[in-house]
């Protein structure tokens, strides 16, 4: 599951519909949603992402963070490397193949390593 695939289903359950009944309101597939809510899809575009807001009636600030969370949601992500030096490819390749071994906790304390980084930087 994706950081938008989370949020597009506490929003649904939090206004008590099926995936069904979302998707025949804001004219897409249940297939389309359930592979969102589900990370098997990639970052929805932004007509998508109004009819989702529009749909669960969200204010501005809402919608916002919906947006942003949506962008930071897709499934298959690209690391270029190119340029930089080799630690930097080697580090890519490896998290890649390790990822899906990381317990939440090293993947909780990665994420904050690399956060204060960005305050550094």
């Amino acid at each position: 599951m994706t950081p938008f695939g989370e949020a597009l289903r506490r929003l649904r359950e939090r206004k008590g519909v099926s995936q069904k009944e979302m998707a025949a309101a804001i004219g897409v597939s249940p297939a389309y949603l359930s592979a969102l809510e589900h990370g098997r899809r990639g970052t929805p575009n932004f007509d998508f992402l109004q009819r989702v807001a529009g749909y669960f009636n969200i204010i501005w600030d809402e919608a916002e963070e919906l947006f942003m969370v949506a962008g930071a949601s897709d499934p298959r992500v690209v690391v270029d490397t190119s340029g930089m030096p080799a630690d930097y490819t080697a580090l890519a390749n490896e998290l890649a193949r390790k990822i899906r071994h990381l317990s939440p906790d090293m993947v909780r304390d990665l994420r904050n390593l690399l956060e204060a980084a960005g305050k550094t930087a």
